[in-house]
């Protein structure tokens, strides 16, 4: 799905958003992105909500979060795109652009998540998602400033957002 072999940054990837559409992150030139694999099913579900706060607070100063639905962590969203859509919108009035379910680990991952953890390892230098709700954060030049664990709360991640924002 990547545009070139050998991408340079997060303009080089496209995706289906959740409905199936075609959604080039070409687009997104200029913008902050915040990058998160969810779950509808996980004890950091809640998260949806501070997600959308995040949308709702910065989308105007050029934030862009994007989920990314994943069930490779206890099988914590099973449904179809369809079904997940239904859930976050309803539960968390989720309105930021979801994507299509994905893989973010193993051979089968999106080009985009492989991409994301060679970019930014987690503990150790590791590159694999260890769960749910772990975000990458992507400045206006379409490299990735920072990554998240799950454990990290959107709303804690709120100044570098804005650092990224006045960058």
């Amino acid at each position: 799905m990547a545009d070139t072999p050998h991408p340079s940054s997060i303009y080089d990837f496209e995706a289906l958003s959740i409905t199936g559409e075609l959604a080039q992150l070409s687009t997104q030139r200029g913008k902050v992105l915040l990058i998160v694999n969810t779950a509808s099913a996980c004890g950091f579900t809640p998260q949806f909500a501070g997600l959308e706060a995040l949308w709702e607070t910065y989308r105007d100063k050029g934030l862009v979060v994007l989920g990314f639905p994943s069930n490779e962590f206890g099988a914590q969203d099973p449904g179809s795109n369809d079904q997940i859509a239904s859930f976050c919108e309803l539960n968390y009035g989720v309105s930021f652009p979801m994507m299509s379910k994905v893989k973010v680990n193993g051979a089968q991952a999106h080009p985009l998540w492989k991409w994301l953890t060679r970019q930014a390892p987690g503990l150790l230098g590791t590159t694999g998602v260890k769960w749910n709700f772990t975000k990458f954060l992507v400045g206006r030049d379409g490299t990735v400033v920072k990554r998240y664990a799950p454990t990290d709360k959107p709303e804690s991640i709120k100044s570098d957002i804005e650092a990224a924002l006045a960058a």
